[in-house]
């Protein structure tokens, strides 16, 4: 299986100004003035609690990060294996060097970005990064009062770890805030919404999440339909073969084929029980990114390609593309498999370990759990 590829930025002088009463170190020359004025940055060391707790884990991750005191001396130093993918042009960072690393990021494909610094910094990478991956901040500001931070540095790294591990640790929406620093200094305190991000949600660790009951295995597979339904646009959507996947064709009220491929688009049925050269044949009306695929597991088995659905042909899997397939299951399901990871066995071993890694998996409405995806072995 592929190692987890965390990505990590971090903000070398975020809240350097707390500590001196400047308040933050938003604006042009406060971070100087901090600095003349005694004060030393510590983002570094808080994210190096963090990675602390991943020590144990260091072999089957690997950090993308930034080179320098934005994030590859602290994770070196610590002894990960690291890949800068982003060179610092000066020894002064930027609010457009922290956007800069998280577009590169975004290139290497991350599982999870771990950022340190405080709203500002969650603010730059809120900008960038929207609902590519997942993302988690270190508070290391003087200003946390967005709800993408843990509540201490080593909660964050205990999240990871929880991710690591195999515990199904929910994706949830959480806002970025932030407060004009210059009226704070005045004592005035004036917050505003910069938008959101998806975080991973664990109650003892996370500073902002909802909250759930016990699952009801009828209540949630109508979450789960409720929220792929709600993604449907003009999209062509195929319904893969399965019991929680004929659940979503149950609620739009559609004929469904429980051990076959259906497809949709706008709601409405296109055609029932496709074989692998009709499918190809209608992906052919359609431009990559135009196509939605919804999957589930088998239960107790974990395959989500290779049994059962073999009209998903790897050539049918790529035209649609890994980023557009939406897996579905309910977490009563995927805890049945005691932590072992989904497998993808398309016959196509290049394909196979393409779709290996961390993806999202659909378990409720607007509810997702980060869950490893694996070839054959």
């Amino acid at each position: 299986m592929k190692k987890f590829k965390l990505g990590l930025v971090i903000n070398p002088i975020a809240g350097i100004g707390g500590s001196v009463a400047l308040k933050g170190s938003d604006g042009e020359g406060v971070a100087a003035q901090a600095i003349a004025l005694g004060a030393t940055a510590k983002s570094n060391a808080r994210a190096a609690l963090a990675l602390e707790i991943l020590l144990p884990y260091k072999d089957s991750l690997v950090i993308y990060t930034v080179s320098g005191d934005m994030g590859e001396t602290t994770a070196s130093n610590l002894g990960f294996n690291t890949e800068v993918v982003y060179q610092l042009k000066s020894h002064d960072t930027t609010e457009l060097d922290t956007e800069n690393a998280v577009q590169a990021l975004i290139a290497v494909d991350i599982d999870l970005l771990l950022f340190a610094g405080g709203d500002g910094t969650a603010r730059n990478v809120c900008h960038i990064v929207a609902d590519k991956f997942p993302v988690l901040g270190i508070p290391a500001g003087c200003k946390i009062h967005s709800g993408v931070y843990a509540i201490t540095p080593k909660a964050a790294g205990r999240v990871v770890e929880l991710i690591l591990t195999n515990q199904l640790v929910s994706l949830t929406d959480a806002d970025v805030m932030d407060i004009d620093e210059s009226l704070f200094r005045q004592g005035v305190v004036k917050a505003k919404r910069f938008g959101e991000m998806r975080v991973p949600s664990e109650l003892r660790y996370i500073q902002a999440v909802k909250s759930g009951g016990k699952e009801s295995d009828e209540l949630v597979l109508q979450d789960i339909a409720a929220d792929v339904i709600a993604k449907m646009d003009d999209e062509l959507f195929i319904i893969g073969s399965g019991s929680t996947t004929a659940f979503v064709m149950e609620e739009l009220g559609l004929e469904n084929t429980l051990l076959g491929v259906d497809a949709i688009c706008q709601q409405e049925l296109i055609a029932n029980d496709l074989t692998e050269p009709q499918l190809w044949q209608l992906l052919a009306g359609y431009s990559q990114g135009q196509v939605k695929l919804v999957i589930t597991l088998i239960g107790g088995q974990g395959h989500i390609f290779g049994r059962g659905n073999q009209q998903l042909s790897p050539r049918v899997i790529r035209a649609i593309g890994k980023e557009n397939i939406i897996i579905i299951a309910t977490k009563t399901k995927l805890n049945a498999l005691q932590a072992r990871p989904l497998i993808a066995d398309t016959g196509d071993s290049e394909l196979d370990i393409a779709l290996s890694g961390y993806l999202p998996v659909t378990t409720g409405y607007n509810d997702q759990v980060l869950y490893p995806v694996a070839s054959p072995q």
